[in-house]
């Protein structure tokens, strides 16, 4: 125990343990929050852990707080106060055997604390805290803190054969908190990197998505321990494949992970610059100056990104986001015309962040080349403004005319009045002042394709 050490625990996690202890059970704040105060920074969430059983802290609690047994068989409560905090209070407990690599069979409860702490995954999460006692730290988790490490709790290679998520989370605390991953860790992840297969994609993914908004460069760690071949093999084809072009200085792999420290902290945005060249090993071609270039890999990228995200298990939203910025990451944009053509094809929205990708694109490329195709950026962005200020059509519902206007002059009810629309807007976004109904109902009527 530490009791030079001071934490501020909020009124509500406060409450809970003085309430527990003046009924003669053990409690504490456990985990993550005690990590978080050691660390100077907010904890989200004040866990608590007591050796109360599920049902007599029910008893304590049931009076004044609204009580939802969230994990009952693992102990866990969640006690709800008027105001809407939330704090899950946990029995202490011990795992049984984890057969399948990612929960345990059974949990049985205990009264020991250091048991309890004794199944958490690191030692800078395996402290616990309260006023009474200060800190208790069994296993150096703040001297890890200290030294900046990751750590096991114990014997490394039973974690992560009891949790293969485990190992993600090594590598996303490593990238969170800026700690090295401790060697004997280290060298446990890449001897049961396999496992991760046990663990479902889709905590795969949130692992992931928090490695690669915080520290995209952890990529290579994931790879380097064999867990990225397991969830995202087509990033290894690209590892050492040298772009022997005037534009690029680096490998493919080293400018995807260059262009992502360039965009802004969404996940579409890091997933988009991680993928957007993902197929260009298999579209190299060499001319006879030893000039590389990657024709189609935007389109083949592209479709290769929906596939992964598609298997990663990401949202419909994000798959459709990243895989059309992919798709025309590398397309010219030359004038209002073209501007008009893609907002017709991505939109307002998709065609800013297009921006943004090819800003990172170019940040991660040759710099002797940078400012004249930034400046060409900027002037694509003024256009942008101009062409949403001056409220250009590009869609079928800005023109001014619709399907009622074309009956209203002969058009039957069938497939040609929007073929018609379609193309007035052809010719509206190469002439917006075309635009006026008028100037419309002429063209169309010269064009000769409605019946009288």
């Amino acid at each position: 125990m530490n009791k030079n050490i001071k934490i501020n625990i909020p009124n509500g996690a406060k409450n809970i343990i003085n309430i527990l202890q003046n009924n003669c059970f053990e409690a504490y704040v456990v985990g993550g929050c005690v990590r978080d105060s050691l660390l100077g920074k907010k904890p989200v969430d004040w866990d608590i852990t007591t050796n109360a059983l599920p049902d007599e802290t029910m008893k304590l609690f049931k009076t004044h707080y609204r009580v939802i047994p969230t994990g009952l068989k693992h102990g866990t409560l969640t006690l709800l106060r008027e105001d809407d905090s939330a704090y899950e209070v946990t029995t202490f407990r011990i795992d049984g055997e984890y057969s399948d690599g990612r929960h345990p069979d059974e949990v049985m409860f205990t009264s020991s604390l250091r048991e309890d702490l004794s199944r958490r995954d690191f030692t800078i999460n395996a402290m616990a805290y309260s006023d009474k006692t200060g800190l208790i730290d069994y296993f150096n988790g703040l001297n890890d803190i200290n030294i900046r490490v990751i750590r096991c709790v114990g014997n490394a290679n039973e974690r992560f054969k009891e949790d293969g998520l485990r190992m993600m989370r090594g590598i996303r605390f490593s990238a969170q908190l800026g700690f090295d991953i401790e060697k004997e860790t280290e060298n446990a992840i890449f001897q049961n990197s396999a496992l991760i297969v046990k663990v479902s994609i889709e905590r795969i993914q949130q692992e992931f998505n928090k490695i690669i908004l915080k520290d995209p460069i952890r990529i290579n760690d994931l790879w380097r321990l064999g867990l990225l071949k397991h969830f995202l093999p087509e990033y290894g084809l690209c590892i050492g494949v040298e772009q022997n072009n005037p534009y690029h200085i680096y490998s493919i792999d080293r400018h995807l992970l260059e262009s992502m420290y360039h965009i802004d902290k969404q996940i579409a945005l890091r997933l988009t610059m991680l993928l957007h060249d993902v197929c260009k090993p298999e579209t190299r071609s060499t001319d006879v100056e030893g000039i590389d270039h990657f024709y189609n890999h935007g389109e083949l990228s592209s479709k290769n990104a929906r596939e992964i995200l598609k298997r990663m298990r990401y949202d419909n939203r994000t798959i459709d986001r990243v895989s059309e910025l992919i798709k025309f990451h590398d397309t010219e944009i030359i004038g209002k015309k073209s501007i008009r053509r893609l907002l017709n094809k991505i939109g307002e929205e998709n065609l800013r962040d297009l921006i943004k990708v090819k800003e990172a694109d170019i940040l991660a490329q040759n710099p002797e080349y940078y400012q004249e195709r930034h400046n060409k950026l900027e002037k694509i962005k003024a256009e942008l403004d101009e062409v949403i200020q001056e409220k250009n059509c590009f869609v079928i519902k800005d023109l001014k005319i619709n399907g009622s206007d074309l009956m209203d002059i002969g058009f039957k009810p069938d497939k040609s009045i929007g073929d018609t629309l379609n193309w007035l807007l052809e010719l509206v976004i190469e002439k917006p002042e075309l635009n006026e109904r008028e100037k419309l109902v002429n063209l169309v009527k010269n064009r000769g394709k409605y019946s009288e």
